[in-house]
């Protein structure tokens, strides 16, 4: 087992993209280069795996957390939890044959997008004034369920924040109720990556156990401060780690050009 160090380092990241998951989603956007940074010799897929299972714990502590204090809209976020879980096994596949280069430029279009509209936008998700009922909703959870659990397997930076951003635009919810059924979404698409990474052996148990317990912390810190602040708060951390996915996005598409 490969020794782990700087190990403090590792366990502050996680609580931070414990936080910011549980706000927004983007957690990953700490964790792991953190990851990266502190084991460059690791395999990718170890590293990948580490940050799964410690995340995935965080989630699904957050989605505890909202579920008892938020009005969860179900029937639209069981189905597509469902759909995203069955998705991301096909988006994993599909890396072995379509080049994660080739969708950089697309994704880094879809989050200027996202953030320009929210900008632009001022009411947009504020008020929770769900939108659809009965086959609409059922269809537009699945199909959106599916594109995201496709893209998690596949790629993945931005799961939550496109989430929360598509909740909000097709259902009608607030920033609020969009951040609580991401965190369902998200726990799906993470148990599915898991199904793969854990069997293969792609994990450091010890370092992921500690992650997991930080990553905990983290999202009880986050699901405290999103639920006490509201939507407008929630609103704002979504532009800021929207922003930084767009430079991310847009360092790596351009960069080498």
């Amino acid at each position: 087992m490969e020794i782990i160090a700087p190990f403090g380092w590792l366990i502050l990241a996680a609580f931070i993209a414990g936080l910011v998951d549980a706000v927004v989603g983007g957690g990953g956007l700490v964790q792991i280069p953190a990851l990266f940074a502190a084991q460059p010799g690791v395999a990718p897929a170890t590293l990948f795996g580490t940050n799964k299972f410690a995340s995935v714990f965080g989630t699904a502590n957050a989605a505890w957390r909202y579920a008892r204090r938020v009005e969860m809209p179900w029937r639209t976020i069981l189905p597509a939890a469902l759909a995203a879980f069955a998705l991301s096994y096909a988006g994993a596949a599909a890396v072995a044959w379509l080049p994660k280069d080739a969708v950089r430029p697309l994704i880094l279009f879809l989050l200027i997008f996202a953030a320009g509209y929210t900008l632009l936008k001022k009411d947009f998700g504020q008020l929770h004034r769900p939108a659809h009922s009965g086959r609409r909703e059922l269809a537009y959870a699945v199909l959106l369920g599916g594109v995201i659990g496709f893209y998690d397997g596949f790629f993945g930076p931005g799961t939550g924040s496109f989430l929360i951003f598509l909740f909000i635009r097709f259902f009608g919810f607030d920033f609020l109720h969009a951040s609580a059924g991401a965190k369902v979404v998200n726990v799906a698409t993470n148990l599915a990556a898991l199904a793969f990474f854990l069997p293969a052996g792609h994990i450091i148990a010890a370092l992921a156990g500690a992650m997991a317990v930080a990553n905990i912390a983290g999202s009880v810190a986050g699901t405290w401060l999103a639920l006490r602040h509201g939507s407008g708060f929630i609103r704002i951390v979504f532009l800021v780690v929207v922003g930084v996915l767009i430079v991310k996005f847009a360092w790596d598409t351009f960069a080498g050009v």
